[in-house]
C-alpha cells in the first residue's frame, strides 16, 4: 500500500475521533469548540502515530472535519429535545463503526468529505422542535 492509503487511514480516523468527541462534549458551544480542537489535535497525534508529517494532515483535516460535522447533528438533536446520553451512546457507536470503515481503502477520504457534507444538508432542513403529541392535544 502507498502513502495515499495510510493519509486516507489516518483521515478515517481522525473523522471518528471527532464525531466522538463532538458526541461526548455534547451541550454547549466552548464544549463543541473544545472538541473541535481536541479531534483536530488528536488526528495530528494519530497521523505520527501511524505515519509522517502527510499522514498527520490528514488526520487533523479529519478530525476537524468530523468535529464540525458532528457538532451539527448533536446540537440540532439537542436543540430539539434529546437526551444527552442517548446522544453520546449513539453518536458512539457512529464513531466506532466510522473508525472500522477507516481502514477500508479510499473510505478515510470519503468519510472526510461526506460527514461534514451531510451535517451541512441537515442544517437546511432542521425543524425547530418535534412537536410530537402536543399536535393532537389542540382540539
Amino acid at each position: 500500500m502507498g502513502s495515499w492509503y495510510w493519509i486516507g487511514v489516518c483521515a478515517g480516523l481522525g473523522v471518528a475521533l471527532g464525531v466522538l468527541l463532538a458526541g461526548l462534549l455534547a451541550g454547549t458551544r466552548a464544549a463543541l469548540t473544545a472538541a473541535f480542537l481536541l479531534a483536530a489535535g488528536g488526528g495530528v497525534a494519530v497521523g505520527f502515530a501511524l505515519g509522517q508529517w502527510e499522514e498527520a494532515i490528514g488526520g487533523g483535516a479529519g478530525g476537524a472535519l468530523g468535529a464540525l460535522g458532528a457538532a451539527q447533528l448533536v446540537a440540532g438533536t439537542l436543540r430539539r429535545g434529546g437526551a444527552r446520553f442517548g446522544i453520546a451512546v449513539f453518536i458512539g457507536l457512529a464513531a466506532l463503526l466510522l473508525a472500522a470503515a477507516a481502514w477500508i481503502p479510499a473510505a478515510g477520504y470519503l468519510e472526510a468529505t461526506l460527514v461534514p457534507a451531510l451535517a451541512a444538508r441537515l442544517r437546511g432542513r432542521a425543524a425547530e422542535r418535534y412537536a410530537g403529541l402536543r399536535t393532537l392535544a389542540r382540539d
